[in-house]
C-alpha cells in the first residue's frame, strides 16, 4: 500500500501543473468543504513551506545569499516599487479618491510578499526554486516594514495593519517551517529526498488542492448569482497578474533568463491570504470575491506558462547578468 501511494504521489507530481489547474476548478465544486477546510489554511501554508525547505538544495540556497544583489533588487521592487507606482499614478490620474474596495484590491495585488507557495510552483515547471525561495525570505522580511507604510499611502485611515502581528506571523511561519524541514533532512537525507523529488512535487498539489477548497468559498455562488459581475473580476485577476509579470521580466531582463522568470513569477503571484488574515479574516464582498477569483491565475498561469518558461529560460545567459 506505501509502495502505490508513492507511486501515486509521484504520478501526480510528474503532471503537477495540469494537476494544479484542475485542482483549483475542483476547489470550486466543493463549497460544501470549504467551511470545514477553511480554520486549517494557515496549516496548509505551513505545510507547503516546509516542502519548499525540504526541496530546494541548501548549496544553492547559500550561493544566492553570498551574490544578494539581485535578491535585494527583486524585493525592493515587488515592496516598494511596484505599490508606489500605483500610488504616484493614481494620484498623478486624480483617482485617490476611488471606492475604498477597489483601493483594497490594489493593495492585495501590490503590497503582500509572493505566495507561499511560489517556490513549489518554479519547481512544478521543471525549473530552480532556489532564487524564488531565496527571494521569498527576503520579502516577507520587508513586508511588515512595507506594508504598513504603503497601506497608509492607499489606504488612508480606512484599513489598519498592524504590523506586529504581521511580522510575527511571518517570522514564525518562517522560522518553524525551517526548523522542521532541517529536522526532517537530517532523517531522511539529502540524496533520499533528491530521489523522491516527484512525491514531494505530488505532496505539493495535495496540499495546494485542499487551499484550494478553502480559499474558493463562495465562488460557485457568486458564478451562479452575478455572473457578469463574476466573470469580469476572474478576468482582471488574470490580466493583473500578467502584467506584473510582463513588466518585471522586462525590468530583470539583464539578468539572467530564469532568474529574471523566477523574479516575474513571485511579483505576479501575491499572497493576498496573509493581508486577508492581517485584517482580521474578513474583507468587504468585492474584495473577497477578488482574493477568492485571484487563486485561480495562482493556480492556473503554472500550465499555462510552463512551455513559454522553458523555452524563455532556455536561451544562454545575458553576460550582464554576472553584474547583479
Amino acid at each position: 500500500m506505501m509502495s502505490s501511494a508513492f507511486k501515486a504521489l509521484g504520478w501526480i507530481g510528474h503532471r503537477g501543473t495540469l494537476a494544479l489547474s484542475v485542482s483549483v476548478l475542483a476547489g470550486m465544486t466543493l463549497p460544501d468543504l470549504s467551511a470545514l477546510a477553511r480554520p486549517f489554511l494557515s496549516h496548509a501554508v505551513f505545510v507547503l513551506l516546509v516542502l519548499a525547505f525540504l526541496r530546494v538544495d541548501s548549496a544553492a540556497i547559500l550561493a544566492r545569499v553570498r551574490r544578494p544583489g539581485i535578491i535585494l533588487a527583486a524585493a525592493a521592487w515587488m515592496t516598494i516599487a511596484i505599490p508606489l507606482a500605483v500610488i504616484v499614478g493614481l494620484r498623478l490620474f486624480g483617482l485617490e479618491s476611488l471606492d475604498t474596495q477597489i483601493l483594497l484590491i490594489l493593495f492585495l495585488i501590490t503590497a503582500p510578499p509572493s505566495v507561499m507557495s511560489a517556490p513549489a510552483f518554479v519547481y512544478l515547471m521543471g525549473l530552480d526554486g532556489a532564487l524564488s525561495l531565496a527571494l521569498l525570505v527576503a520579502v516577507m522580511a520587508l513586508t511588515p516594514l512595507t506594508a504598513p507604510i504603503m497601506a497608509e499611502l492607499l489606504l488612508g485611515s480606512a484599513i489598519h495593519l498592524d504590523s506586529l502581528e504581521l511580522a510575527l506571523r511571518l517570522g514564525g511561519l518562517l522560522g518553524g517551517s525551517m526548523a522542521v524541514a532541517g529536522i526532517l533532512r537530517r532523517l531522511i537525507t539529502p540524496v533520499r529526498i533528491a530521489r523522491a523529488r516527484n512525491q514531494i512535487d505530488g505532496l505539493n498539489v495535495l496540499v495546494l488542492l485542499f487551499f484550494a477548497v478553502a480559499a474558493m468559498d463562495g465562488v460557485a455562488h457568486s458564478f451562479a448569482e452575478r455572473p457578469g459581475l463574476t466573470f469580469l473580476v476572474m478576468a482582471l485577476t488574470f490580466a493583473a497578474a500578467l502584467c506584473q509579470i510582463g513588466i518585471t521580466l522586462l525590468v530583470f531582463s539583464p539578468s539572467s533568463r530564469a532568474d529574471a522568470f523566477a523574479i516575474a513569477h513571485s511579483a505576479g503571484n501575491r499572497n493576498m491570504g496573509l493581508m486577508v488574515a492581517a485584517f482580521g479574516g474578513t474583507l468587504p464582498d468585492l474584495a473577497w470575491l477578488w482574493f477568492a477569483l485571484g487563486q485561480l491565475p495562482i493556480y492556473m498561469l503554472p500550465m499555462l506558462l510552463k512551455p513559454f518558461a522553458k523555452r524563455y529560460c532556455a536561451v544562454p545567459a545575458d553576460p550582464l547578468s554576472k553584474t547583479i
